[in-house]
């Protein structure tokens, strides 16, 4: 009868371990194994798909478990932790053969979303942030850090809604929150997926007095040091790669919330959500992990300094001209490896030999650069030159000390190059003669016996043996050796010389083994020593990288240099294009537009068809404002822009999936944000506000948004709308202006012409673009009337609010086919009447040949159709007959 389970000695010092870190799954080391326990193993076995098995399998009741092979760990670790997970290492702490009792175990380190080091090569390119929050004296503190690089960063924020739009930014899955957050903010970042994290044991240490001492303000040096705390009791090691942490104000730079970047599709494609079609996937040709990176950075935070943009133009442009200086600069950065995450798993104590050869071969391409950009001194890329430093006493350091070859691990010797340490040298001597004097036994022996197949052997649980064949085993001379063990097919002997040549060998290869182990550690704490500088010369690099990128985008797609000022808001864009769409539709397939906006004009009130381009051409602005004020080159053939200090957009419709908002809700909220947010500096970019209402409340709203900006901001607004009352707006705002984007009918078919014409649109064409999108053609007939009454009543408002016609809207029987009428002679005088028509209305001044050809062999199938009702026959591709 099966027993009931007894905690044995070690399963109680896994359930006082497990004790400490209830929501976490804890990775408990057996020999070669990394196990998991009770609910760990059931839920582990389920995500990562490992077989569940039990403890104890007769007990009454058995635990369940399953394992990973340790050296596979981190593969299941990394599976966990990008669920949202976090994982515990619980390590053996000496060797269980030493142990007296149970084996020491004890957590070594806790891998969270926002501390994972390890990062998959596909997101080099990603920074991995871990965020902090403190609320004090109305403010938020926001404090963050990427573990992988040691980039650290605070703000106080006045708003929770700056607070969200910071951490969305940034990304960041997990966030280290106290008590002082209150309870519908953490709500707020669960619904989003975010990991809540507390950390109670906030404290001073070395790391935090070092990364905040150029921190004034209180609560951003308690939200740093809950922060600080909470990597030091998660990695349980020092970590003195962290940066000194840089205070940052948002308004120091471009703003632009979440919504506005999704809007203009600046790092994430609204159609598939990935990072293709983007203007970071147009912009990047950087060559460098930390480049990719800081092209994120620059463009999460455009710049507002008109000096520091100079200098990033003027750097661009150098770049630009000296085409093949800048070939051989890209050749020395393509051989840069990710020094800011080297360093980081220098300092951290994770990297490994191959680290070390990587970072010295990224140290010799340094003198490279220097020499290249000294090519081309007396320019704006002095200054970079000027902070260059190839470390040269770390790169002959790590040549002298680390063999070309070395493994993976830093245990298993190979680490080391010969030569580097004397002690070494002579146990690879002993071991090295040691084999050498096996082999001269196995000959000498092989000999004295007369066995040709005898051979000396080891095996690293046995040692070293003598193997002799079951056939040839008689001819072992009696008392020659001592029997060791038995095989099936062999029996393996020893001597006391082999024995004690056995323990010379085993004693030089462990201690060999573990002074190598020393003298890699002892090499890399050197190295350690330089972490600042080489995260300094990692962020010069990475900046040379980026601006090396603007310069190959904008000579390749013809890109010039914006004229910035903060002296007055004027903008002048010459064809200007949509850089991501031209780069899709090829240059040739873009139809540029330009845009003059000065002192006399803040509002352009923009109609047109849907489908037109209205969004792109919006969307077109706002890419060159941003693309100009990170420093690079833009799509037009030319630029003068103000230099802007927030966007505001509303493009799209979408509901608000989090607050459970509408789409007009969150229309409405978004004006709201900008209305009260703009100044007269800004850009304002809406999109069909008021769409989302009934249509009398929506051109009452919009008509009261663009008088409010119009009156009370000033700032910059394209304003697109298929409301044409709107452009009577144009009589009694002195400031807006209209514009359209063209279209035109040919035979009842619309042409987009995707220019942007001066004045309001003639009509909406709302009936044609449900006829492209393939609607029913009773539908599209039916709407064509029901549009006539409307025209015919001129969209006249009764006194009560309500049109003054009804309108049998879904009158059924004009959607049923129309019976088939018997030609009648009658109607041929109706077809010669519309013939008449067409005729005196041909323009021939315009009428080109094929349209001459075109029109005439349309009016034969007029004539030889004598029983069509021109007025209401539409064929399938749209043309009437």
């Amino acid at each position: 009868m099966p027993q009931k389970t007894k905690d044995t000695p070690m399963m109680q010092q896994y359930l006082a371990i497990k004790k400490d870190y209830p929501d976490t799954f804890l990775f408990y080391r057996i020999g070669d194994f990394y196990e998991l326990f009770y609910d760990d193993a059931i839920k582990g076995s389920q995500i990562l798909e490992l077989t569940l098995t039990a403890r104890n399998k007769s007990a009454q009741d058995p635990i369940p478990m399953c394992g990973v092979p340790h050296h596979a760990a981190q593969n299941y670790i990394d599976i966990l932790v990008d669920k949202g997970y976090k994982v515990a290492i619980c390590e053996q702490m000496e060797d269980p053969k030493l142990a007296q009792g149970m084996v020491k175990r004890e957590v070594i380190q806790l891998i969270t979303p926002g501390t994972m080091m390890d990062q998959d090569p596909s997101a080099a390119k990603q920074n991995n942030y871990l965020a902090a929050l403190h609320v004090a004296n109305g403010y938020y503190a926001l404090a963050y850090a990427d573990l992988t690089t040691g980039e650290v960063r605070v703000t106080q924020l006045r708003h929770f809604n700056e607070v969200l739009n910071e951490v969305l930014n940034l990304n960041s899955k997990e966030i280290v929150i106290d008590p002082t957050v209150p309870a519908a903010d953490q709500a707020t970042f669960t619904k989003l997926g975010l990991l809540l994290s507390e950390n109670t044991q906030v404290k001073n240490s070395s790391e935090f007095s070092y990364t905040a001492q150029r921190l004034t303000l209180p609560a951003e040096k308690s939200v740093l040091k809950a922060l600080i705390s909470y990597l030091l009791a998660t990695q349980k090691r020092s970590l003195g790669h962290l940066q000194i942490a840089e205070a940052y104000q948002v308004d120091q730079f471009l703003r632009m919330d979440h919504s506005v970047k999704a809007n203009l599709e600046i790092f994430q494609s609204l159609r598939t959500g990935k990072r293709d079609g983007t203007l970071l996937w147009l912009l990047d040709k950087t060559k460098t992990a930390m480049g990719g990176r800081l092209l994120k950075q620059w463009l999460n935070r455009p710049l507002l300094d008109e000096t520091e943009l100079n200098a990033r133009q003027d750097a661009v442009q150098v770049l630009i001209n000296h085409y093949f200086d800048r070939i051989a600069l890209q050749e020395a950065l393509q051989k840069v490896y990710d020094l800011e995450r080297l360093a980081g798993r220098i300092a951290f104590g994770s990297a490994n030999g191959r680290d070390l050869i990587q970072l010295r071969n990224s140290l010799a391409q340094v003198p490279l650069i220097i020499t290249q950009l000294q090519k081309l001194q007396g320019t704006a890329l002095d200054h970079y030159r000027d902070q260059l430093d190839d470390l040269p006493e770390i790169r002959g350091l790590i040549t002298d000390a680390i063999d070309e070859d070395a493994p993976i691990s830093i245990t298993e010797g190979h680490v080391i190059k010969a030569g580097y340490n004397d002690q070494l040298d002579q146990y690879r001597d002993a071991m090295e003669n040691g084999k050498g004097w096996l082999a001269e036994l196995e000959a000498k022996e092989r000999k004295a016996t007369g066995i040709s197949t005898l051979k000396v052997g080891y095996t690293r649980v046995f040692g070293y043996y003598i193997e002799v064949t079951n056939a040839n085993k008689q001819l072992v001379p009696t008392d020659r050796y001592q029997r060791k063990q038995t095989l099936v097919n062999a029996e393996r002997y020893i001597t006391p010389e082999l024995k004690d040549h056995e323990a010379f060998i085993l004693q030089a290869q462990e201690q060999s083994t573990q002074l190598e182990h020393e003298l890699f550690v002892d090499v890399r704490d050197q190295v350690k020593a330089a972490t600042e500088q080489i995260q300094d010369l990692a962020k010069v690099l990475a900046a040379l990288d980026v601006l090396q990128s603007f310069a190959v985008v904008s000579e390749r797609e013809h890109y010039v240099r914006p004229t910035l000022t903060m002296t007055d808001q004027n903008i002048k864009i010459v064809k200007g294009r949509h850089p991501v769409v031209e780069k899709v539709l090829g240059a040739n397939g873009f139809i540029p537009n330009s845009l003059q906006m000065d002192d006399a004009t803040t509002i352009l009130l923009i109609t047109g068809p849907n489908m037109s381009g209205k969004s792109t051409y919006m969307r077109q602005i706002g890419l060159i404002v941003i693309m100009a004020q990170i420093g690079c080159f833009v799509p037009a053939e030319q630029a003068t822009l103000p230099i802007f200090d927030q966007i505001f957009t509303r493009i799209g419709a979408a509901d608000d999936l989090i607050s459970g908002e509408s789409t007009f809700m969150v229309e409405m909220k978004e004006a709201n944000h900008a209305l009260s947010q703009a100044t007269s500096r800004s850009l304002l970019l809406f999109d069909e506000l008021g769409r989302g209402t009934a249509t009398y409340d929506g051109i009452a709203l919009a008509d009261a948004i663009i008088e409010y900006i119009h009156d009370h901001l000033g700032a910059k607004t394209l304003f697109s709308t298929h409301y044409h009352e709107l452009t009577q707006l144009a009589e009694r705002l002195p400031r807006l202006r209209n514009v359209h984007v063209g279209a035109t009918e040919d035979h009842g078919r619309l042409i987009f012409l995707h220019q942007v014409l001066p004045g309001p649109a003639d009509k909406s064409y709302g009936i044609h673009v449900a006829q492209l999108a393939g609607l029913p053609a009773a539908v599209i007939k039916r709407a064509s009337k029901v549009l006539q009454v409307l025209e015919a009543e001129g969209n006249d408002l009764g006194g009560d609010g309500v049109v003054a016609t009804q309108i049998p809207l879904f009158n059924l029987a004009d959607t049923v086919a129309e019976p088939v009428v018997q030609p009648q002679p009658a109607v041929i005088p109706v077809a010669l009447q519309n013939l008449q028509a067409e005729l005196a209305a041909v323009d021939i001044s315009e009428l080109t040949p094929l349209k001459a050809l075109n029109l005439v062999n349309h009016w034969q199938q007029l004539v030889a159709t004598p029983n069509a009702d021109q007025s209401d026959t539409t064929d399938a591709d749209g043309g009437h007959h």
